[in-house]
């Protein structure tokens, strides 16, 4: 039984493996009175400049910035409002099928082929109910390439004290359907094959520690979870043991379940890992935030003694942007759910995940969750683009943190190479997401 812990826990990582508005700043907190930030473009603020963030910081972030800032710091202020625009053919598969997409029932989407479901330029706060989910709509179907291709590095942090349990392997994401590329909306409406059920695969190798190396994973999820969740499909997961030289099928059913030894739960990656109908989705409006936005720091795999605070779960030293946000409360339908509700914070123009915040059942906060990004065009070599998509003006996620407020415990997931270019061929692909594989040659 001990064998199969490490597969359970690392289920929970394949989902790793995704406007301008008008009038002056609003400050995260909502104060009008803040007409502008008090800090500039190339300001490095140490911890004694830190109250120049408080209007732009979340509320729930700066009363527990002891967990963030720190003696030493060096956060650098980077580009206001930088233009980080999505790929030619995402944006043009945003155009042409703009106003196509529309909420059904449980909060499904509908009539949805490619692009941005619901651009933020026409989604109304105050006066649009389904404003909520169709934010998260977008969020869903964010551009990422062709998913993600990722070393990675998990580790355990307990008041500051990295603990010995982690993983490190690589893993790929591959987007199956609502694709942008023009040949394959023209082909098969926007899926990678015919018939195609299948949102996406999601697969992962462990090399460490010594007894979980060789664990291979994959996970289906299915077309079926865009609709309500009466019909929806609950995600396939395979594992292959080495220690019991077979291919396993787990249960991904319980997406609310913490992770063995750690503060996440199967649904708190990027913030939001799981499926949008199985909750009720609430837009508490927009604001101008300050966030780490395209990371200069470079952790796994290429330096291991970068320095991420007291307690091992900052990016403080880093580089920092000012962003048009928006922000999301999410209420779980299932009255059983561990989390009373999270407010999330998402980059209006990315949809990316800045960050969140989960409150227990008592309406207490518990976790905070956020994020660093990496942009794409910035390294050429790094993220090359491929047919139709020759530049793909991809800010990735490379970084997720949480932290458990509640007992100073957290987590801290580095894959610091993450990009999304494709695999070489349809064939290619195909043999990655075979389920036969896991077990070949071993």
């Amino acid at each position: 039984m001990q064998s199969a812990r490490p597969g359970r826990a690392l289920a929970a990582l394949l989902p790793l493996l995704a406007i301008d508005l008008p009038g002056p700043p609003a400050a995260a907190g909502g104060d009008a009175r803040h007409a502008g930030p008090a800090f500039s473009e190339g300001d490095v603020l140490g911890l004694e400049g830190i109250g120049k963030l408080q209007p732009y910081l979340p509320p729930e972030f700066w009363a527990n910035r002891d967990f963030f800032f720190f003696e030493g710091m060096e956060l650098e202020i980077g580009p206001f409002y930088r233009d980080y625009s999505q790929a030619e053919a995402y944006r043009a598969a945003t155009e042409a099928y703009r106003g196509q997409a529309r909420i059904g029932p449980d909060g499904s989407l509908e009539n949805y082929t490619a692009g941005m479901p619901f651009p933020p330029d026409e989604i109304d706060c105050a006066a649009d109910p389904h404003a909520g989910v169709e934010i998260m709509w977008s969020f869903d179907y964010s551009w990422r390439g062709d998913g993600g291709s990722a070393s990675f590095y998990y580790s355990y942090w307990d008041r500051g004290e990295q603990l010995p349990l982690y993983y490190e392997g690589s893993g790929r994401a591959i987007q199956l359907s609502h694709r942008a590329e023009p040949s394959l909306l023209r082909k098969y409406g926007g899926d990678l094959f015919r018939g195609e059920k299948r949102k996406g695969a999601f697969g992962i190798e462990v090399i460490a520690p010594f007894d979980a190396r060789g664990i291979n994973l994959m996970t289906y999820r299915y077309k079926s979870t865009d609709g309500p969740r009466a019909g929806a499909k609950n995600d396939d997961t395979w594992v292959y043991i080495p220690q019991l030289r077979r291919v396993r099928r787990i249960s991904t059913a319980q997406r609310t379940d913490a992770i063995s030894g750690t503060d996440f739960t199967f649904d708190d990656l990027r913030s939001f890992a799981g499926i949008v109908p199985q909750y009720e989705w609430i837009c508490l409006g927009k604001m101008d935030l300050l966030a780490p936005m395209n990371s200069t720091m470079r952790a796994y795999p290429y330096h291991e003694d970068l320095n991420f605070g007291p307690y091992g779960l900052s990016f403080a030293s880093d580089r920092w942007e000012l962003r048009h946000a928006v922000k999301v409360r999410m209420v779980p339908k299932n009255a059983d759910h561990p989390y009373h509700h999270k407010d999330l914070y998402i980059d209006l123009e990315t949809m990316k995940p800045l960050y969140s915040f989960a409150y227990d059942r008592k309406e207490e906060l518990w976790k905070i969750i956020w994020h660093n990004k990496r942009w794409s065009e910035d390294e050429a070599d790094y993220y090359p683009g491929w047919a139709e998509v020759e530049e793909p003006r991809d800010l990735r996620v490379v970084s997720d943190i949480i932290v458990n407020v509640q007992t100073g415990t957290g987590n801290r997931i580095e894959f610091w190479d993450n990009a999304g270019t494709p695999l070489g061929s349809k064939g290619k692909i195909r043999r990655y997401i075979d389920i036969g594989r896991l077990s070949k040659g071993r």
